[in-house]
This record gives structure tokens, sequence and C-alpha cells, in this order.
């Protein structure tokens, strides 16, 4: 098994009796509400999620990782991991200071505040996502964050609570999952959307190469028209009993908001399966791509630049269902004209279902197809 990024998988959860004590005198610290998505980048942080990471980057960091796409040890990272707050909120702020961060009313981690700071929102949009046009919704995300930033370590001392925590698994617990059940090669598929049977191809053609799949939904803040989670959870639970061997796969959540970087997310994505412990990660068309933002395979070109990633890149281009085949299939395989095939159109996939249709058995399982037509609204309103 792949060792973590970094080397080390971080651990930064305090005892029961350090919580404890933690509550006891730091009821007159400074306290910072947080949202549900910084909640879960917390929890994250201090699980070993985004190992080597150990608290909100700091200027240095966070200039490094827009410009270089490294760390300042020059660990390959892109994705920014910030905490933002008020003016208001800076005022009162010293570096140096321990403060609580708070999520609905309850301490969630304790902070050593090492610098608070400012940086330019248009140039953290530009770098982040490669625009600045606001109808990204990364771009939309960042311009109304605070207008400072603190950076320093983390401790968690309550784990956020969520719906669906009987999906999750921390690091740890995978890592210690696959070895039991023997998985040497362990590949991580990331997913925002209920699977039809094109994600089903990818995942299975990938398991004729691997020990396991690993199956890792995002679980958080989507953008409108998005899938809600738990019509994603449910879709999966239909598929994984009807066409899957239970030791081939797990599923566990990945609490998250989805930033849309496209390529640089695609490549943060395989850093967190790393962590998780597998050693190759699927990469798609359009991965985690928004609009017209990006090229359908600039997520997979960005990986020649990182040959010291560590885990394996899969690529799949485009594939269909052919009717002559009887099968999906690709390009590269299946001589039959266009008229023959069924394309695995994430948009059409929604259009059909949006007006009540359930999507051909080309398409989608009728397992799962029940799932997103029996809800009342599957979608992100």
């Amino acid at each position: 098994m792949l060792r973590p990024h970094g080397g080390k998988l971080v651990n930064r959860k305090l005892s029961n009796s350090k919580c404890q004590e933690t509550s006891e005198w730091s009821k007159d610290f400074d306290r910072i509400d947080v949202s549900a998505a910084v909640a879960s980048d917390v929890e994250n942080i201090c699980k070993g999620v985004f190992s080597p990471l150990e608290g909100f980057m700091v200027r240095g960091e966070l200039e490094s990782v827009l410009h270089l796409m490294r760390l300042s040890n020059d660990l390959a990272w892109t994705i920014p991991i910030l905490l933002d707050v008020s003016e208001d909120q800076a005022k009162k702020l010293d570096e140096g200071d321990e403060l609580i961060l708070a999520f609905n009313g309850e301490p969630l981690a304790l902070m050593q505040l090492e610098e608070k700071y400012r940086f330019d929102h248009e140039e953290l949009a530009h770098c982040t996502f490669g625009t600045s046009d606001s109808s990204h919704p990364g771009v939309a995300a960042t311009k109304q964050m605070g207008l400072v930033f603190l950076g320093g370590k983390i401790d968690l001392i309550n784990e956020p609570k969520g719906r669906y925590d009987h999906y999750k698994l921390a690091p740890i617990e995978t890592r210690v999952l696959f070895e039991e059940k023997k998985w040497n090669t362990v590949v991580g598929f990331q997913t925002r959307n209920p699977p039809h049977l094109g994600h089903e191809y990818v995942q299975k053609t990938a398991l004729a190469f691997v020990d396991g799949v690993f199956i890792n939904p995002v679980i958080g803040k989507k953008k409108i028209g998005d899938f809600k989670d738990e019509v994603i959870l449910k879709a999966y639970d239909a598929l994984m009993t009807n066409y899957y061997l239970k030791e081939s796969v797990v599923l566990s959540i990945l609490p998250f908001e989805m930033r849309y970087a496209g390529p640089k997310e695609a490549i943060f994505h395989a850093i967190v399966r790393k962590n998780f412990g597998c050693t190759h990660f699927i990469v798609g068309r359009d991965h985690a791509g928004v609009g017209n933002f990006y090229g359908p395979f600039d997520a997979q070109a960005i990986f020649d630049e990182f040959s010291d990633l560590g885990i394996s890149p899969l690529f799949f281009k485009s594939f269909f269902y052919c009717r002559r085949c009887s099968s999906v299939t690709s390009e590269k395989a299946c001589p039959h004209p266009e008229n023959c095939r069924i394309s695995f159109s994430g948009t059409k996939i929604r259009e059909m279902l949006s007006n009540g249709q359930i999507p051909p058995q080309e398409l989608m399982r009728p397992e799962v197809a029940e799932v997103i037509t029996q809800h009342p609204n599957p979608f992100v309103g």
C-alpha cells in the first residue's frame, strides 16, 4: 500500500481527556463560527484526508500552491485550503492567539493562529480556476469570501455530525480495511452523481487491473442542478446490492464542498484518494469541470506535470453503448456507425429524469433509475 502524501498520515484529533481540558480552559478564547464547508475541511485536515496539511494555509503556502502547484516543501498540491473571516472578526484576533472554531454552536477545533493576512480575491480565483468569470461557481464563492485569511494548525475537538456518517470512513480505517481484504492495489473513484452504466463500466474495467474499487462520493454543498446527496447514496446502494461482488468494492463518503476547479481539482482528488490508501485513481472526461471552462480531457493532461504524485491515474476517454455490440464500448473497439451509439451524457440523463422519464437500460440500471424517479425532488434547487 502507498504511503500517505508526504509520508505520514496526519492525525490531529484531541484525546477525550484533552478535549475535556480544552473545554474547561478555553471558555474565554475568541470563537469563530464556521460554515458546513469549512467544518468539512477541518475534519479532513485533522483526520489525514488532506495529509500533509495540519491546518489552514498561511500566505507563503498559499502563494506556492497558486503559482507553483506545490506546497512550500515542494510536495504536489493544487487547491487552496483556507479559513476566511470578516475584517471585524480579524480585528479581535492577534497572531499567536489560540481560538475555538465552532460549528452549529459546538466547539469543533482548537486553532493556533500563526498568521492573519489579506489576499486579492481576483488573483486567488484566477490562479485557482483559470478564470475570474463569476458564472463559474468556484469563482463566485471565492469572491464572496471574507477579506482576511487565518493560517495556522488546528486540532479537532468534536467531529461535525452529519446525516450520512454511517457511510463515513477515515483514512486510518480504510487502510486497515484494505489490508484486511488483502487488497494490494485499490482504485479510487470520485463521483458527485448517481451511477449510470458508463460509470459501472469504468469501475469494472478498472477492477480487471486492481484488487478492489473504492467508491468515494463527495457529500456536501453542490451547485444548482446537481443530484442531492441522499439520491447519490441510495442509487449506489442499489447498484452495489444488485451488480457488484461484495468482496470487490467499498463505498465511503467524502465530506467536501466541490470547487469545480477542473484539472487542478483532479490532482487534488487523486492526492486525497492516495491518503485513503488507493494506488490508482480514475480520471474521466471533464473531471471536476463545470460549463465550458475546461477542455474535456484537460484533467487527464495535467497529470503529465506531476510525475512524483505517487498514485497512478487511470484515464478513460469517450465511451458509449453500442446497440450492435449490445455493450458499453469505445471507438477503439467498436466498428459501428454513430447511429448505433448512445452516449452517456449527464445532461441528457438529467433532462430525462427531470421530465419523469426513466432512462433506458442501455444508459442506467433499472434499480438505479427507480431510486431517482421515486424521489420527489432529486436535484439541488
